[in-house]
C-alpha cells in the first residue's frame, strides 16, 4: 500500500509531534508499506519520511520545482518527482496513493485534507482517510465537523469517511481494514 502523508513542514513544532511522526513512519515501513508525500525534509513530513527510511521503506517525494532549494526537500527519497506547481503536486499525490494519513499541520495540510475529503464524499475516489491525532491535535476540528453535520451544513455520512487514531500501529491496521472492505 502506498500511503499519502500530509502534514507540517515546520520544525518549530513541539518535539513530541516529531517523535510521533517518526514512529508512524517506522510503523508504515515495518508493515511493508511505502509513502507518497510532498517531499519535505522538515516537520511532520520529514519526521514520517525519516521513520520510513530507518526501516528501508519506499519513499516517493512529489514537490514543485520551486521547492528544490537547499534543506527543503528530503534527501533520501526512493523517487523524487518534480511538478510545475502545487496543483499538479496534489493530483499526483492522490493518483499515486492507496490511502491518506493526515498528520498535524497548518493551512496547507488543511487544504489537502479538505480537498481529499470532499473528493471522497463526491465519490471521486474510495481511498481511506485517517487523521493521525497526535496529542489530540484534531479534536477541535472533529468537534467543528460534528457541529457542521449537526446543523445540516454537511451530511452525517461525511463524518464516517474519516478515521481518527493516535497510535501508529493501530492507524496502519485501520487503513488496511478499510482497504479490504472498500
Amino acid at each position: 500500500m502506498n500511503i499519502c502523508i500530509y502534514g507540517s513542514a515546520s520544525d518549530e513544532i513541539d518535539p513530541s509531534f516529531i517523535r510521533a511522526g517518526e514512529a508512524l513512519g517506522e510503523a508504515i515501513a515495518k508493515s511493508g508499506h511505502g509513502i507518497v508525500f510532498g517531499g519535505g525534509a522538515r516537520g511532520m513530513m520529514g519526521a514520517v519520511a525519516r521513520g520510513v527510511a530507518r526501516f528501508d521503506g519506499t519513499i516517493c517525494g512529489i514537490a514543485p520545482r520551486f521547492f528544490n532549494v537547499d534543506g527543503v526537500l528530503f534527501d533520501n527519497c526512493t523517487e523524487m518527482v518534480y511538478t510545475a506547481d502545487m496543483h499538479e503536486r496534489k493530483k499526483l499525490l492522490e493518483d499515486r496513493s492507496d490511502a491518506f494519513i493526515v498528520t498535524p499541520g497548518g493551512i496547507g495540510t488543511y487544504d489537502e485534507l479538505f480537498e481529499t475529503l470532499c473528493l471522497r464524499q463526491l465519490e471521486q475516489h474510495k481511498k481511506p482517510i485517517l487523521l493521525f491525532n497526535v496529542n489530540g491535535y484534531f479534536d477541535p476540528l472533529m468537534a467543528m465537523l460534528k457541529m457542521t453535520a449537526k446543523k445540516a451544513f454537511m451530511s452525517d455520512k461525511c463524518m464516517d469517511l474519516l478515521l481518527v487514531e493516535s497510535d501508529p500501529e493501530k492507524a496502519i491496521m485501520l487503513l488496511t481494514e478499510a482497504l479490504s472492505i472498500k
